[in-house]
């Protein structure tokens, strides 16, 4: 058996693998485990948050990347300049970047990826933050400018989360028709790792790139990087004791457990990511705003911190964390206590039903402690639990069907989640971020519970890694085994 095709009995269990053998991953091999599938890398189409990381950090390449210090730096893009007016931005690339097919990365790569992603048919998650762009052109092979129909204060964010894909193998594709592209089974990449294979609900294997540049940082120092698909938080806490997987997401109820392993530890890092329960305002029982805000009056913010998250993380009252807003001269949202009184009130006496919809397997001990916490108010909550891509296509199909659910919404600094948010709930966007976000604390499109700490367990063996709000994958190039 080739130790690149290596599944301990945990895992095993977990994914069905036909070989089980090595009880530990290979040395230079690092295991993640995901709670479900990725389903796909094609940033064009990604929600989920761990793919877009494996599309910005492991397989493609964006214009631009943060640093630690979240400031936009070149990528791909090894300069850029504005126009003296703020309404062209123009791009240097990097030359000398090989597809793994062995085409050059090009400018045109830039333009179509950009152009597509502005396209309605393609489907883009982001589409409302390309909205300013007039065009993009290429001028030559490494050079593209982007026009904006009105000046741009700041760098676009979206450029650092749009990893750019291959024209020349899917520019003959109709956008409309790229969830059904080749490229999607087989991509062909330009990043620090190549693809190596992909088993659905199973696992994703990518192996080091050789030819990736020196000055985009070099071949990575691992030879193997793979996604574990176990969906089930025991069996994921499990595998990670075990030694099966060196890197898992886990519940904060088990950082203890966890760090007490010697050969474990336990990773925090700050998650632009607000939870809460997300409402389709297109039907009822919330196309009326008094049972949105007895919602927001019956749940005890901090019984849920204390409770559910062990201290890891703090009570949210808006979409915007209050550090987060302040930065962007943006006005916090008022915390206030609990009412279950106040929330009886504006019930006058009905008992809405509704369904909750939410990911998961197991225990649901935050459903539960929600479905409690507005029991007492006069609410009459069913759990409904789905597996993660399930629970995304109900939630972000362009007609979504759910009627409250529980939510963490990846961000970003541009805050164009607030879109997001919008679109889910069924209420117009603003203009901008400072508008939608007005529009979204007069319709109370959901109520915020917390915003989270990321929580990690990791074998002590892998070196090199720093997770931040741009995620757990920043550094993957540099990481390194210590078997």
């Amino acid at each position: 058996m080739s130790r690149y095709l290596w599944w301990g009995p945990a895992a095993c269990a977990a994914l069905g693998a036909l070989a089980c053998g090595k009880q530990t991953p290979p040395a230079h091999t690092v295991v993640i485990a995901s709670g479900a599938d990725l389903r796909t890398v094609n940033p064009l189409l990604t929600v989920h948050p761990l793919a877009k990381q494996v599309e910005r950090y492991v397989l493609l390449l964006t214009l631009a990347r943060y640093d630690a210090a979240l400031v936009p730096q070149p990528y791909l893009a090894r300069t850029w300049r504005w126009a003296p007016d703020r309404r062209a931005l123009t791009f240097t690339l990097v030359r000398d970047v090989p597809w793994s097919d062995g085409r050059p990365t090009l400018a045109r790569d830039v333009a179509w990826t950009l152009n597509a992603a502005r396209d309605s048919a393609t489907g883009y998650p982001r589409l409302d933050d390309l909205a300013s762009i007039a065009f993009v052109s290429d001028l030559n092979d490494s050079t593209v400018e982007v026009r904006f129909a009105t000046p741009q204060a700041t760098f676009p964010d979206v450029l650092t989360d749009l990893a750019i894909l291959p024209a020349h193998l899917l520019d003959s594709m109709p956008h409309e028709r790229l969830r059904q592209a080749a490229w999607n089974d087989q991509p062909v990449s330009n990043g620090p790792f190549r693809f190596v294979q992909h088993e659905p609900n199973r696992r994703w294997v990518f192996a080091a790139n050789p030819d990736f540049p020196l000055v985009l940082g070099g071949p990575p120092r691992l030879e193997r990087l793979v996604v574990a698909v176990v969906d089930e938080p025991t069996t994921k806490l499990s595998a990670l004791v075990a030694g099966e997987v060196d890197m898992a997401g886990i519940q904060p109820a088990h950082a203890a457990f966890v760090a007490a392993k010697p050969h474990l530890t336990v990773v925090a890092y700050p998650m632009l990511t607000p939870y809460g329960v997300v409402f389709n305002m297109r039907g009822p029982p919330f196309d009326d705003p008094r049972v949105r805000r007895a919602v927001g009056l019956a749940v005890d913010r901090q019984e849920i911190v204390d409770g559910y998250l062990y201290g890891f993380g703090a009570p949210a009252y808006g979409p915007v964390p209050p550090d987060i807003a302040k930065g962007l001269a943006l006005t916090p949202a008022a915390s206030f206590p609990p009412s279950v009184d106040s929330a009886r009130a504006l019930l006058k006496g009905r008992r809405p039903a509704f369904e909750l919809l939410t990911v998961g397997s197991g225990e649901a001990a935050l459903e539960q402690m929600l479905q409690a916490q507005l029991a007492r108010a006069g609410f009459d909550v069913t759990i409904r639990q789905l597996e993660l891509s399930a629970f995304l296509d109900r939630v972000y199909r362009p007609r979504p069907d759910f009627q409250a659910a529980l939510l963490g919404i990846p961000g970003d600094l541009g805050l164009g989640y607030l879109r997001t948010i919008a679109r889910i709930a069924g209420v117009p966007a603003g203009s901008d971020a400072a508008a939608t976000l007005r529009i979204l604390r007069d319709s109370l499109p959901a109520t915020f519970l917390y915003y989270a700490r990321g929580v990690q367990g990791m074998n002590r063996r892998v070196r090199g890694v720093r997770m931040d709000l741009r995620g757990e994958l920043p550094t993957v190039g540099h990481w390194w085994t210590e078997q």
